[in-house]
């Protein structure tokens, strides 16, 4: 456990120094996201009852396009030097690539998340839920099972040089998840009880599991093939 820990962090080294040499990924998926963010505030013209209705509908359309932007670019380098297969046998377990490929995904977009959803309730003069921790950690566990298996399918088109191909195919898939990820937020801005969200939180822990689950116990079959 403890040698799984340290090929993680050193993955995510390697990807963080990347990041920060080329300013590719994270610069552009917050340029992205802010570009999507005014352009709703200034197209977006409703009755503020019906905004509030679809606030976090609205916000996840943000997160789920920046996400793919940032998550179709994570394979980049080893693309462009055409490094996996080195990287793979010093790993010696194409799992512990999916893993710390998906954390620095989700660390990524957890920054972008960072300035997007303060932004948001700023611009649409939403009040902040009453318990905001709530509000977050639903939003935290929906990008979790997002950023695994987008990163997954992302091995699938790395050699297909169609960054369209993706979220064609993990959009439908991630539907479920993110219907109950709007549901459950909305109902926590509402200030509604547990009683009233909580099986929408089931719903979103049970495909989190299945989304990180099963990436992680299929990528090297997907790697070979």
């Amino acid at each position: 456990m403890v040698k799984f820990a340290k090929i993680i962090y050193a993955m995510l080294c390697k990807d963080f120094k990347a990041e920060f040499r080329r300013k590719e990924i994270l610069s552009s998926m917050l340029f992205f996201s802010l570009l999507i963010v005014v352009i709703i505030n200034v197209t977006l013209n409703i009755n503020k009852d019906i905004l509030f209705e679809n606030f976090t509908g609205l916000m996840w359309i943000v997160f789920l396009f920046t996400g793919v932007l940032g998550i179709n670019r994570s394979f980049i380098n080893e693309r462009i030097n055409d490094s996996y297969l080195g990287i793979n046998l010093a790993v010696g377990e194409s799992s512990i690539i999916l893993v710390s490929k998906a954390v620095s995904n989700l660390a990524f977009i957890g920054i972008v998340q960072t300035i997007v959803i303060p932004l948001f309730f700023i611009l649409f003069s939403v009040k902040w839920p009453q318990n905001a921790f709530l509000f977050l950690l639903v939003n935290f566990l929906g990008t979790t099972g997002f950023v695994f298996l987008g990163t997954f399918l992302s091995v699938l088109t790395i050699n297909t040089n169609s960054e369209i191909l993706l979220p064609i195919v993990l959009f439908p898939l991630l539907l479920p998840l993110v219907l109950a990820v709007v549901q459950a937020s909305n109902l926590i801005l509402k200030g509604a009880p547990l009683q009233l969200w909580g099986h929408w939180l089931g719903l979103i822990l049970v495909f989190d599991f299945l989304y990180t689950l099963v990436p992680i116990l299929l990528f090297d079959f997907v790697v070979e093939v």
